[in-house]
Parts: C-alpha cells; sequence; structure tokens
C-alpha cells in the first residue's frame, strides 16, 4: 500500500465496489490519519481526547463515504468532519461540566503542560497557552492558516465561512496572541 499513490475518485471508486472497499478506507485512513489527529490534538490538547475523535472522525467518514458528492477534495470533507468532532466535543466539555470559558481554558494549559505536543520550548509553550484564550473557532482558523499553512479558500471549504470573514477572524486571533504574549513575556 505505501508504493501506492490514489487519487480521490479512485479511491471512492475502489470504495464503491465491496471486493475493495476496506482497501479503498484503509489506505484513506493511512493518509489521512496522522493529519486528522494533529488538527485534532491541537484543539482538544489531550491525547486520548483526540486520539477517541480522531477515530469518531473516520467512523463517521465510513458511513458517509458512500454520500460523499466530490463538491470538495476528499480531505476538505474529512477535515470538516474533524472540525465538527473538535468543535462539538469542546462545546460538550464546556456544557457538561457548566464550566467557564476560563476554566476549560485553564483545564487545557494544564493539560498542556503535561503534553508531549510542545517540545519544552517556553516560547512554544507561550504560544500554546495564548492560542487556549482564543474561542474555539477562531483557534480552529489560526491553528489552519498558521500551522498547517492552508489558503483561507481551503479553510473556507471546510469551515463554510467566507475568505473574508476568515481573513478578519484570523488577524483578530493574531492579535490577540500578541497582546496574550506582550502580558506575559519573560
Amino acid at each position: 500500500m505505501n508504493d501506492i499513490k490514489l487519487t480521490d475518485s479512485e479511491i471512492l471508486v475502489k470504495f464503491a465496489v465491496p471486493e475493495t472497499r476496506n482497501f479503498a478506507f484503509n489506505y484513506l485512513v493511512k493518509t489521512y490519519q496522522q493529519k486528522v489527529y494533529w488538527h485534532i490534538r491541537k484543539m482538544v490538547i489531550d491525547h486520548d481526547d483526540a486520539d477517541d475523535l480522531t477515530q469518531d472522525t473516520f467512523i463517521k467518514v465510513w458511513n458517509a463515504l458512500d454520500n460523499f458528492k466530490g463538491d470538495s477534495q476528499l480531505f476538505t470533507w474529512v477535515y470538516r468532519i474533524a472540525t465538527n468532532e473538535c468543535l462539538n466535543h469542546l462545546a460538550k466539555k464546556k456544557k457538561r461540566f457548566f464550566l467557564p470559558i476560563n476554566d476549560i481554558t485553564e483545564e487545557l494549559s494544564n493539560k498542556l503542560e503535561d503534553s508531549d505536543m510542545i517540545s519544552g520550548d517556553e516560547i512554544q509553550l507561550k504560544l500554546q497557552k495564548a492560542l487556549l484564550t482564543l474561542p474555539d473557532k477562531q483557534r480552529l482558523v489560526f491553528n489552519m492558516k498558521y500551522y498547517d499553512e492552508m489558503k483561507y479558500e481551503e479553510i473556507a471549504d471546510i469551515t463554510g465561512t467566507s475568505v473574508g470573514a476568515l481573513k478578519a477572524s484570523y488577524h483578530l486571533a493574531v492579535k490577540k496572541v500578541e497582546e496574550h504574549l506582550k502580558k506575559s513575556e519573560f
């Protein structure tokens, strides 16, 4: 499977055939799993939550792949599912524990310090803590633009938001992060 390179349409054709369905899905998972995991992990911080949400994402992909219309790239569609899983998870977490946003931010911040996601670099840790102060959707836009180096058009496809609104959201996120970092200077 490592030597084979399939296009989105080839994956979909193989998925439609019962004999090659599992191969196509395994190929899709192998191709996108790591990117999806890190996309989710940057939002939820906790490895176990990210692992569970990645699995949930691919279960939803499996269940809905027959209905994929090809309006976007397959990766964009998978990312959209992962993004929705993240946002739903964070919203449920806030509701379930009746926690104000500051308590959730503090909880994620504590997990961040214990996490292997950060190399231990103090600047990186401060940046991640600053990102946790952003609203979830703004943090999501920042992560996709800054870390994943996605184009605004790709982010718009994933989030269903206009390019103009995304640019404004990203610009605002950068300003907030800069302000937070200035407040917590070494």
